[in-house]
């Protein structure tokens, strides 16, 4: 039996022994036997050689680490290899000794491993942060490969007041493990690391992105077509992603992307080469994750667009006077406050169901369409604003679902309210209809859907990453609006021959 088979079949007795709320509690998806194959093999071991250190951080039951040893008993060069495991959960304590002994006993070159108990990130708070009283050489590793836990933590957590330079918000322990793991890799060490793609985008991983991006280089990036069979024994519904990552302030020409429709075909992956600024760009440095010749074209050919439009820098919604911003209403939160008919006093809810075919209808017998407040916060003028859902899946057709609604459709309300789970479009003044018009052939073209897929992996249409896209100038989109107008046509295609039109 190999290595790995060994180790696969005893976390398979774990998994359907311990329970899923114990499991879930800390973080814990274990890695299928495909999946650490692949990973293991992401390591550049052409060049090694002597002894090699290897890190595991939340280690589980070591199937990642195994898969790694598995892979340096095939390289003759080396002739050590020294194993440090990281693992809090004393449920699986016992497991994973069990398992590295095995291993240690049926290998072909000489082993040495250690298990840290102690909490992964805590324990380094010294060092991290150049303490007083830091270790004068803290052990530095060639590879680090890891299944990090998956898990928001306050922002008050230990965890996240240990690493101040990479937390806003409230943080999720995946990408601390990530940054931690880089600090330890030893210059040109390599990491590989499967992990939510969560943090490509987003304001809350801006932080993280800067010091990761800047302290290290992306040289692989692997994506998962299908959401649900990633971790095929655990019901893990999110986008996950394998990165492999080198110590270096040196970044190559390109990134290699592969993509497979699950970790059962790895053998029939697709592999392109991005340059290197075309997936990893801008100030936030979003990683765009292109993963075809189509794709690449989009992402360069908005940003010709809007320069083609006039724009000598991409303008944004927020440099010409606009901004996306998230409805003011958590329905839960207010249930007093929720009327299903008109009364007195009441102005319109707006949700995501209101958005029909690029326009909004009001109203459509839902219940709890109307709002009864005093509270500004909840309120906003009625005006004409573009809406846009707030919750989309890479499944469905379009990622971007908007609306145009219309303040002289309502003429009877000054105010109305947009439930949190919509987006909308104002400005610093009232929008014309035309400019309404013209945002929402932008936001319902292909390109524009295309090129939020590409930067986006998760559900949430997230309002700053729609404020950081580039856009035409006002009078562009005014045009845009005033053609759309005039076709009376709503659809994804007349939006794209209307763009076109513009270039």
């Amino acid at each position: 039996m190999s290595m790995i088979d060994y180790v696969t079949t005893a976390t398979t007795k774990y998994i359907e022994q311990m329970p899923k709320a114990q499991r879930k509690k800390y973080g814990q998806f274990f890695t299928s036997k495909e999946t650490a194959v692949f990973m293991a093999e992401l390591f550049d071991l052409k060049s090694v050689s002597g002894p090699v250190s290897i890190l595991d951080p939340g280690a589980g039951s070591g199937i990642l680490s195994t898969a790694l040893i598995e892979r340096m008993q095939r390289v003759a060069s080396i002739t050590k290899i020294e194993l440090v495991c990281y693992e809090s959960d004393a449920n699986i304590l016992e497991l994973l000794r069990s398992n590295l002994d095995w291993v240690c006993d049926h290998a072909t070159k000489k082993i040495e491993y250690k298990i840290i108990s102690d909490n992964y990130i805590l324990s380094q708070v010294a060092d991290y942060n150049h303490m007083l009283w830091e270790s004068p050489n803290p052990p530095k590793f060639d590879c680090v490969i890891g299944n990090p836990p998956y898990m928001k933590i306050p922002k008050d957590a230990p965890e996240a007041l240990a690493m101040p330079d990479v937390c806003y918000g409230a943080p999720n322990l995946y990408f601390l493990f990530a940054s931690m793991s880089l600090f330890n890799l030893k210059d040109a060490g390599e990491m590989v690391y499967i992990i939510p793609r969560s943090w490509t985008s987003g304001a809350y991983f801006k932080k993280f992105r800067q010091k990761f991006l800047d302290e290290g280089a992306l040289e692989h990036i692997h994506l998962f077509v299908s959401r649900d069979k990633v971790f095929e024994k655990e019901s893990v519904l999110q986008e996950t992603i394998i990165i492999k990552a080198k110590r270096t302030a040196v970044k190559p020409p390109n990134v290699t992307i592969t993509t497979t429709q699950s970790n059962a075909d790895f053998s029939q992956k697709t592999v392109f080469h991005v340059p290197y600024d075309t997936v990893v760009s801008g100030e936030d440095k979003y990683v765009y994750l292109a993963t075809n010749a189509e794709e690449v074209e989009v992402l360069l050919a908005t940003y010709a667009l809007v320069e083609n439009l006039g724009a000598t820098l991409p303008d944004t919604l927020p440099s010409i006077g606009l901004k996306m911003k998230t409805g003011l209403t958590v329905d839960f939160r207010n249930r007093e406050a929720l009327r299903d008919h008109a009364e007195a006093n009441a102005v319109p809810l707006f949700y995501s169901q209101h958005i029909k075919s690029g326009k909004v209808e009001f109203p459509i017998g839902k219940e709890s369409e109307y709002l009864v407040t005093e509270q500004n916060g909840l309120l906003q003028k009625n005006s004409n604003y573009l809406f846009v859902k707030r919750f989309t899946a890479k499944e469905e057709h379009r990622r971007l679902q908007c609306g145009v609604y219309l303040a002289r459709k309502h003429p009877e309300y000054d105010e109305i309210s947009t439930q949190n789970k919509i987006n909308f479009i104002c400005g610093q003044h009232e929008l014309s209809e035309c400019v309404v018009y013209g945002l929402y052939v932008l936001f319902n073209s292909t390109p524009y859907d295309c090129y939020y897929r590409i930067l986006n992996g998760s559900t949430q249409v997230n309002s700053t990453e729609i404020n950081s896209m580039p856009v035409p100038p006002m009078n562009m989109i005014e045009a845009m609006g005033k053609a759309l107008i005039r076709s009376k046509d709503m659809s994804e295609a007349s939006c794209d021959n209307i763009l076109r039109s513009f270039i």
